[in-house]
């Protein structure tokens, strides 16, 4: 292999790594753009990465932009892939999670989504 191909594919492979580094947002509860018919208790939002608890940020708000969680965000039961948070009673509507995830490595993502509770 000729010394410059050897170093561009070293370097795509170091880009293509550090980019699998990120927290992105797998999966949540409830599930993103869903509509329930039962207000949850919690919301839990899982990443493709371990967090560092302590940076990373989960809210929820309603329509109005009201924070109407119970700001007691945790890393339960020592998945450090997933985030809770309690949430007041919610009626009827739409509300907005907003999370902001801080990979182990130090990579920040951020970003929201909705969920609708149904009369």
């Amino acid at each position: 292999m000729k010394p410059g191909r050897w170093i561009s594919s070293l370097l795509a492979a170091l880009v293509a790594g550090s980019a699998s580094a990120h927290a992105f947002l797998d999966h949540a509860r409830p599930a993103v753009g869903s509509v329930v018919h039962a207000a949850p208790e919690r919301v839990e939002v899982w990443f493709s990465e371990d967090l560092e608890p302590a940076f990373s940020t989960l809210k929820v708000m309603n329509a109005a932009g009201k924070q109407v969680d119970k700001m007691d965000k945790s890393v339960p039961g020592g998945d450090r892939s997933r985030m809770s948070v309690s949430v007041n009673a919610l009626p009827p509507g739409n509300y907005r999670v907003r999370w902001r995830a801080v990979s182990v490595d130090t990579h920040v993502t951020q970003g929201d989504f909705t969920f609708e509770i149904a009369p």
